[in-house]
């Protein structure tokens, strides 16, 4: 996913051997050894726990721990797809199959495809599989015209944003098996098999340990929570952003399209890195500790050539964010007072 700064423009060839002097392009195994074991661990005693109290309503707590646990798993995934972890692709593979089929339940062949057209068109409307007119909606020309639910849905975006998140993870799901039975995931049998192990493992956990209305309050709990925690690591790096044309150079159309989150380390680990989308977008390879060290070489070199840089708190992220579904909303709003 890496681009050659040869191809990339002669602005990121300059900024690319800034950063590949400083080092930060180098791997980081030690990280990754730590990272890895602490969300092991996390998965692990998670489910121990959930077998180990049994039958109770304190389960959950066992089902908040482990949404913020499989939100932990989807960014490790996420880092496994960008090679951070390994530099080759086959135990990049074999780990993402893991953590993503095994682990969370989502197709990693699925997410990878999709996740590398955003990437090389960021907030493209046309290019951009996450800024597509689904049920919400991400640009002004797409809003008008939606009647029925989609009409309401796009009416109340902003208001909906956090409630509908509450599905996230259940589109995930339903992505992936869509993906797979329309055979355009690459291992489609292993793909298939370790989802289906997933699915029978979890709800058979859930219906042998738990009785009937307890599992269907931790499935429930559990699910919601890992959508709107993995939602929220997303939503902040580019929604309210500028939408390129199409015509801007790799540096621009990463930087432009991209917001960087303020914080300390509590929001590294929170957001996984995530927090330096500009430095991410630009080097997608780079290991997530790096990305703090070179957010001060990029935000430099940007403001030397003139490119904007967008940095922000969070809460002012989510601000942005809503603001700009709202207005996004109002032709279907005028169009529906109108009728």
């Amino acid at each position: 996913m890496t681009p050659s700064p040869t191809t990339a423009g002669s602005d990121f060839a300059v900024l690319s051997r800034r950063i590949t002097n400083a080092g930060l392009m180098r791997r980081r195994p030690a990280y990754y050894i730590f990272r890895l074991s602490v969300v092991t661990l996390m998965f692990l005693g998670g489910w121990t726990a959930f077998f180990v109290i049994g039958s109770s309503w304190w389960q959950l707590l066992t089902a908040v721990f482990l949404a913020v646990t499989f939100a932990q798993v989807a960014l490790v995934a996420h880092d496994l797809a960008h090679r951070q972890v390994f530099r080759t692709r086959r135990p990049s593979e074999v780990a993402g199959l893991l953590a993503g089929n095994l682990g969370v339940g989502m197709s990693y062949g699925w997410w990878m495809d999709k996740h590398t057209r955003h990437h090389n068109n960021p907030n493209h409307d046309d290019l951009d599989p996450d800024v597509a007119p689904e049920v919400l909606v991400w640009a002004t020309e797409s809003a008008a015209g939606r009647r029925g639910l989609k009409g309401f849905i796009t009416r109340h975006q902003a208001a909906l944003f956090f409630p509908l998140l509450t599905l996230l993870a259940v589109s995930l799901k339903v992505s992936s098996v869509k993906a797979l039975r329309n055979g355009t995931v690459k291992r489609r049998g292993v793909e298939s098999a370790l989802l289906i192990l997933h699915a029978v493992g979890y709800l058979a956990a859930l219906l042998v340990v738990l009785s009937p209305l307890q599992a269907i309050a931790f499935l429930l709990l559990h699910q919601a929570l890992f959508g709107v925690y993995l939602g929220m690591t997303f939503a902040p790096n580019h929604k309210g952003m500028p939408h390129p044309t199409g015509a801007e150079d790799y540096l621009r159309k990463q930087v432009l399209t991209s917001r960087n989150v303020r914080g300390g380390w509590l929001t590294d680990a929170a957001l996984g890195g995530l927090n330096y989308q500009i430095e991410h977008h630009l080097f997608p390879g780079m290991p997530t500790p790096n990305l703090r060290k070179a957010q001060p070489i990029v935000q430099a070199y940007c403001a030397e050539i003139g490119v904007a840089y967008e940095q922000t708190s969070l809460v002012a992220s989510y601000r942005q964010a809503l603001q700009h579904l709202h207005e996004v909303g109002a032709p279907a709003r005028a169009e529906h007072a109108a009728r």
